[in-house]
């Protein structure tokens, strides 16, 4: 959601329906968390601004990014969510580790959520290194997780109004 330039991260909530009954999920990595924490930060204040109850917000934590699909089956097997939220970081390094991390933390969270229905958001970020990570963390490039908050909002409140035929899709 984030171009160069350009902060997109200025929305700190979004309008749901039933707020009070959703439930969240947040898995974040340990790995890299001074800039996890601030991506957790980032979700958690879009969460909570938009009436999620603290109560409904379930966040674990995992050793790295590679095991953030695993965290969040773990969660959608037990329909513990309604939506959840992959938060993790990984930063080039000097041998090919990068890429399969990266790789195997894309396919995993996306075939979460065509295999459970249910939004499974990558806030991964995976930059060339550090200050890149800091300024899309709550630096110059907002905070991603202010946006995959959103994002898995929207996902939410998109399978509603297509499971309601009275209601209007769209934002």
């Amino acid at each position: 959601m984030a171009s160069v330039g350009n902060n997109l991260s200025k929305e700190i909530k979004f309008p749901i329906s039933n707020p009070d009954k959703l439930k969240i999920g947040i898995v974040v990595s340990d790995w890299n968390s001074h800039i996890t924490e601030r991506l957790l930060n980032g979700t958690l204040s879009v969460l909570e601004n938009s009436g999620i109850k603290s109560e409904n917000i379930t966040v674990k934590n995992v050793p790295g990014t590679f095991e953030l699909p695993l965290g969040a089956q773990y969660m959608l097997d037990k329909n513990l969510v309604d939506g959840i939220i992959c938060i993790g970081c990984v930063i080039q390094g000097e041998t090919k580790h990068f890429d399969f991390v990266c790789q195997g933390a894309t396919n995993g969270i996306m075939s979460l959520g065509l295999r459970y229905n249910k939004p499974v958001i990558f806030c991964v970020l995976t930059d060339e290194n550090e200050k890149q990570s800091l300024d899309r963390s709550g630096g110059k490039h907002g905070n991603k997780g202010v946006e995959c908050a959103i994002s898995c909002l929207k996902m939410i409140e998109l399978k509603t109004r297509i499971s309601s035929p009275d209601k209007k899709i769209g934002f």
